[in-house]
């Protein structure tokens, strides 16, 4: 036998596998837990095939069909339902049951387990366009496909990803997780109902303008426009990337490990 063959490497693995081996931790987490997956999944297609159902009995009326019209917002809904509900509820439990104290001493540095976290909503967010976006397409969805256009659904599905998440963190950082779960859940219903989200703005009279800069309103938009004009979203684009820097900075000031 060779000397030195078995000599020990001691030291922590590259931070790109690091990154990656929690990012499939946290991916597994997510698609393992159920309420995470009616959040994610089962509500937007609920609201998808309930929103075009109602559109037809009740004469709504939209520029474009109603498949047409619902389904960039159903889309916006799976963005916001995953990097904002389903991560502040967990978040929040992991801080309670000392689970985050726990990997922020870990050889993991904190901004990776943040990219971790991301990288599993990116994940999840994928899931969720594919079986949202084929059942839009058996459903009679036409969307207006260009370079552009997907380019704009990319950037805003990131973006709204970066300002729901920063978000998400902020409730998650600063709140008990029973306060979180209640806090989460309340928001996430309200800016379904009303938050422009899965109807466009013009669909709530005067309140439009204003619900326009909300991040659901704007995450909303920014999917519209991309997928019913194949348009550029610039102002969405920018209120996203706004509310992003606002989270960021609360979660920044705000957020405890335990």
């Amino acid at each position: 036998m060779t000397t030195g063959t078995f000599v020990p490497r001691p030291g922590a693995a590259p931070l790109h596998r690091m990154v990656l081996a929690q990012a499939r931790m946290e991916t597994r987490l997510l698609l393992r837990n159920g309420e995470q997956l009616l959040l994610a999944v089962v509500i937007p297609l609920i609201v998808l095939v309930g929103g075009i159902t109602a559109a037809r009995h009740l004469g709504l009326h939209f520029p474009h069909s109603p498949v047409d019209t619902l389904t960039p917002g159903v889309l916006a809904l799976a963005v916001m339902s995953t990097s904002f509900t389903s991560l502040a509820i967990a978040t929040g439990f992991e801080r309670r049951y000392g689970v985050l104290k726990r990997l922020g001493s870990s050889p993991l540095p904190r901004s990776g387990l943040l990219a971790g976290k991301v990288g599993a909503l990116l994940v999840v967010e994928l899931l969720q366009a594919v079986v949202v976006g084929g059942a839009a397409l058996l459903l009679g969805w036409s969307p207006a496909v260009s370079v552009t256009g997907l380019v704009s659904a990319l950037a805003t599905a990131l973006l709204g990803t970066a300002a729901f998440a920063s978000l998400g963190l902020f409730l998650a950082g600063a709140l008990r997780a029973e306060a979180t779960l209640a806090t989460a859940n309340l928001v996430y219903l309200l800016l379904m109902a009303g938050g422009a989200v899965v109807f466009p703005p013009s669909s709530y009279g005067p309140a439009g303008a204003v619900l326009s800069l909300l991040p659901s309103g704007a995450l909303g938009t920014g999917m519209r426009t991309a997928f019913l004009d194949a348009g550029l979203p610039a102002v969405p684009l920018l209120v996203l990337a706004a509310w992003t820097a606002v989270g960021t900075f609360l979660t920044a000031r705000t957020f405890q490990w335990e």
